[in-house]
């Protein structure tokens, strides 16, 4: 735990500028992101009396080991660069707003040369565009089923596509009518996107042109006395009018507006949020976030603007190709943000015009806020009773753990090693990573066991010492090469300074969990006697009784049942033994795929390859010989003949019976089998 007062800068030389502040530890990561008006007096604040501080603030800056600045022209500039660094840093004491779940959107491929309709989740690609999102993947299935009546746009896969197209028949959809079956032919690419245009502007709620015509054209019908056709033109009328119909009017000026509305309490908060298009609620988003550092209500609500509409310069042709749409005109806070000037300039200048951010006071707006707040208070109700992550349990897990162990500070970064293997081949080594009692995945790391002779580890103890060896000895090169310009250490880890992001394995975790009791526990202890890791506690968890093994214990730890850091000690271990069977069975899946033309000497895997395409068999490659085999593109005459010599060795010198036996008498002629297996 470091002294602030040990990395304080001299106020002299921070500026009153406005600009962005970030603070490390003392491994060089990235742990907190803040901007400020003044810098000076910002970062101030943070070197006080540490009693005097938020106990978040007080773990924020007694972890970390150095603090640095980048001054910016603008307040406007500080708020979009705080953004962009808190994406890219991810850090710890920074709050982050997690989605209550994935929200399906209804997506149009216009990235595609044929544009697609379907249903789509995560993260959004440049040059489709979407509509939502929604609450029910179902709801986006049931209005594109009503509006293929009017738009029949493609909405099959690219399998179908190309298969029918290669089949030169339509599948069921083109064959009633909700499908304009470009894949045939039936309407050209460039008509197939004229309607794929005009199906996203329909849903982007411009209606009325269409309505209008439909109208009009089943009246002519009418005229003409063409009956089928105006009762065709009148059922799609009124697919279009379900469609309209189905989002109900709630402000009847029919603005566009984005409604957000948070409810809270001393650990986390949740936010709801209405997009509302032409007066109707177009999709609803939820998020949960944990309060890790101490912010009020209105701080709260400018990180979330933030986030929700951070993206939308680096994708603006992703959301809906229009940033108006992406960001309305109004949007609709509980609380205002403390800095709402640059707020609001900076989303008007995502949106091309102005933009007003306010706390709605009266009418439809009012009663609107007030139902999307009930929904964020059910949406924390539900949170609270169905997650057990919680920060409160995770806190309390590590808390027990700390306490358990004996360490000095709860484990933040925790580490578990695992090893898979089938009766000792294709041997993999995990390495799970946890922060703060969450997985955090894009740590993971997978580790081919090779053993002293190549060939693997002679037992589990072996093959976990080696893992760790590895693990360790790339940490104690990156810290010895951490230097600055003079050869002293940097204080501030191994970082690389072209990206400014950590090298490989940069950070050591405060606790080392192996799968097994003492003999693996003993194992990784010699490791660490040998590199000289001294700051890294190291338990083994073993599965039997579920007992904890400490280094040099005769006897295991055995923690309570209901104890939240065996809990989260067996989170771990499940975590490792998944990740390092998927690991091993895709290794083990790889080697089985292998085939004997893998041994012919100078065959690669592109002209065996090129041979299975050829032939279409191994076997029939055998019955080849060498001329056919050379007829093949890459295959020369002399790897002709190592495949041929390879695939049909020659087959051991029969005796012919003149053979006499150095003792004894002559020796019997073999028996000769017929063909039919018997001996004759």
């Amino acid at each position: 735990m470091a002294d602030p007062s040990t990395y304080r800068p001299k106020p002299s030389e921070i500026p009153t500028s406005p600009g962005v502040y970030r603070f490390r530890d003392a491994h060089g990561r990235v742990i907190y992101v803040g901007k400020a008006k003044n810098l000076r007096a910002r970062l101030g604040s943070y070197f006080q009396d540490v009693a005097a501080l938020h106990p978040r603030t007080q773990q924020m800056v007694t972890t970390a080991a150095s603090v640095e600045w980048t001054v910016v022209e603008t307040e406007v500039a500080s708020l979009a660069l705080e953004y962009a660094w808190i994406k890219e840093y991810d850090p710890r004491f920074n709050v982050k707003y997690r989605d209550d779940k994935s929200y399906p959107y209804l997506a149009v491929t216009m990235s595609e040369e044929v544009p697609r309709a379907m249903v789509m989740r995560g993260a959004k690609r440049k040059g489709n565009r979407y509509f939502g999102p929604y609450g029910h993947a179902w709801a986006i299935r049931e209005t594109v089923d009503l509006m293929l009546r009017v738009f029949p746009v493609r909405t099959c896969s690219a399998g179908v596509y190309r298969r029918a197209e290669r089949a030169g028949r339509p599948c069921l959809l083109g064959y009633i009518d909700k499908c304009a079956a470009p894949c045939v032919g039936r309407i050209s690419v460039e008509d197939h996107r004229a309607l794929a245009e005009d199906f996203c502007t329909f849903m982007a709620g411009q209606t009325k042109p269409f309505v209008r015509r439909l109208e009009s054209e089943m009246k002519e019908a009418a005229a003409d006395l063409d009956f089928e056709r105006a009762a065709r033109l009148r059922d799609d009328l009124a697919a279009l009018q379900r469609v309209v119909e189905k989002n109900e009017v709630v402000l009847a000026d029919g603005t566009d507006a984005d409604v957000f509305a948070m409810a809270s309490d001393e650990l986390e908060a949740s936010v709801q949020v209405f997009h509302v298009r032409d007066g109707r609620v177009r999709g609803q988003r939820g998020w949960v976030v944990e309060k890790v550092e101490d912010v009020t209500d209105g701080e709260l609500v400018e990180r979330l603007l933030q986030q929700v509409y951070g993206d939308v310069a680096e994708v603006d042709a992703a959301a809906t190709t229009d940033p108006r749409n992406a960001v309305p005109r109004e949007v609709l806070v509980p609380v205002l943000p403390p800095d709402l000037p640059e707020v609001t300039e900076w989303l008007s200048g995502l949106r091309g015009a102005q933009v007003s951010v306010r706390v709605p006071q009266r009418g439809d707006k009012r009663a609107l806020a007030q139902t999307v707040h009930r929904n964020a208070e059910h949406a924390l109700v539900l949170h609270k009773t169905r997650r057990a992550g919680d920060l409160t349990t995770r806190s309390q897990a590590l808390a027990d753990l700390a306490e358990a162990l004996d360490l000095a500070e709860a484990p933040l970064r925790i580490e578990c090693y695992d090893i898979s293997h089938t009766q000792g081949t294709h041997q993999v080594g995990a390495m799970v990573v946890f922060e703060d009692g969450l997985p955090r995945k894009n740590a993971y790391r997978r580790f081919i066991v090779r053993g002293s002779d190549g060939s693997g580890a002679r037992d589990d103890t072996e093959a976990i010492a080696e893992v760790l060896t590895r693990r360790f000895r790339n940490y104690r090169t990156a810290r010895e090469e951490a230097v600055d310009d003079d050869g002293k250490p940097l204080t501030s880890g191994p970082v690389d300074p072209d990206t400014g992001r950590p090298t490989k394995f940069a950070y050591p975790p405060n606790l080392v969990v192996v799968d097994g009791g003492a003999p693996q526990v003993a194992a990784a202890q010699r490791v660490f006697d040998e590199l000289g890791v001294e700051d890294v506690a190291l338990v083994g968890l073993a599965k039997r009784l579920e007992e904890v093994w400490l280094p040099g214990e005769e006897f295991p730890l055995i923690l309570p049942r209901t104890s939240p850091g065996l809990y989260l000690l067996q989170r771990l271990r499940d975590e490792a033994h998944r990740f390092a069977i998927t690991a091993h069975r895709g290794r083990r899946s790889k080697a089985m795929t292998r085939s004997v033309l893998d041994d012919v000497p100078g065959l690669g895997p592109t002209r065996a390859a090129a041979l299975l395409k050829h032939f279409g068999s191994v076997a029939k490659v055998r019955a080849a010989d060498v001329e056919q085999i050379a007829q093949v593109k890459g295959i020369g005459p002399r790897t002709a003949q190592s495949v041929h010599d390879a695939l049909n060795p020659p087959e051991p010198a029969a005796t012919d019976g003149s053979e006499r036996a150095t003792s004894g008498g002559p020796t019997p002629p073999a028996p000769t089998t017929d063909g039919s297996g018997l001996a004759s």
